[in-house]
């Protein structure tokens, strides 16, 4: 796939001064890749399954609720799925590569770093929206024995897409530093997770690291608003920082391993 791009990227002109055609290019054909294997339909089968499960034991279950509680409690659950499931996705973007061998014909094609990485990125943040559009019928499914807030459907779901895009960002960068796919799963858990449980530290810390670690964690302090219906501007900001940041670091990294052979 690499060496195809590599040999179109040559005739395709740069559009701006990022090349907006070579990323949507890659990310066109990389999104292509995740529906012509079966990996990609297992990826997405598995969301919605335990997402099913887990919206019907837990979010609808057998004790009476409101339907905002009901919804809220869909998007918490939702939120532990969408984690794993931007993991599982963006692990093999570089790593993959880098173990069959055809990553390094970057080192003499036309496309940059960015345009790789923005379009790696993109790819496995389309099949994620895509994953998360599926779902969408679960919560449709409240309104049957109540009334739902179609602004709390849209504020969950937009919280989703921001933590999902963050996740995939710190996947890719775990790939970019990996050489296998297992390597980068387990380093991309490990920065999820020392992200989700910095609010831990800022329990034990003094300031001005408390508001630091508060500030930085990945979903007690930003996702729960997104899961009442609430759309706070400076949550939205968090998450999209956080997904600049990680591609920012996956490009610097290539760029030193590109160079470094």
């Amino acid at each position: 796939m690499s060496n195809d791009i590599a040999q179109k990227a040559g005739r395709v002109p740069a559009v701006g001064s990022g090349g907006a055609a070579i990323v949507l290019l890659i990310a066109r054909r990389e999104l292509a890749g995740y529906f012509s294997s079966i990996s990609g339909y297992i990826i997405l089968a598995a969301h919605l399954l335990v997402t099913g499960l887990l919206f019907n034991v837990y979010a609808v279950g057998n004790n009476p609720r409101y339907s905002q509680e009901v919804l809220e409690a869909f998007f918490f659950f939702s939120s532990g799925v969408t984690m794993i499931t931007a993991i599982v996705l963006s692990v093999r973007l570089i790593a993959e590569e880098k173990q069959l061998k055809t990553l390094v014909l970057l080192r003499t094609s036309p496309i940059t770093e960015r345009q790789l990485i923005w379009g790696k990125f993109l790819s496995a943040f389309a099949f994620f929206a895509l994953t998360l559009l599926l779902s969408i019928y679960m919560p449709a499914l409240i309104s049957l024995n109540g009334k739902v807030s179609f602004s709390q459907i849209m504020a969950g779901y937009l919280g989703l897409l921001l933590l999902g895009g963050a996740c995939i960002s710190i996947s890719l960068t775990a790939s970019v530093w990996s050489n296998t796919q297992l390597i980068a799963g387990v380093v991309a858990g490990l920065l999820v997770t020392l992200l989700l449980v910095s609010w831990m530290l800022a329990k034990v810390t003094e300031e001005p690291l408390k508001t630091l670690f508060y500030y930085t964690a990945l979903h007690n302090m930003h996702f729960r608003t997104f899961a009442r219906g609430i759309l706070n501007l400076r949550d939205v900001v968090y998450y999209l920082s956080l997904i600049l940041l990680f591609l920012e670091i996956s490009i610097s990294s290539l760029g030193a391993w590109r160079w470094r052979g």
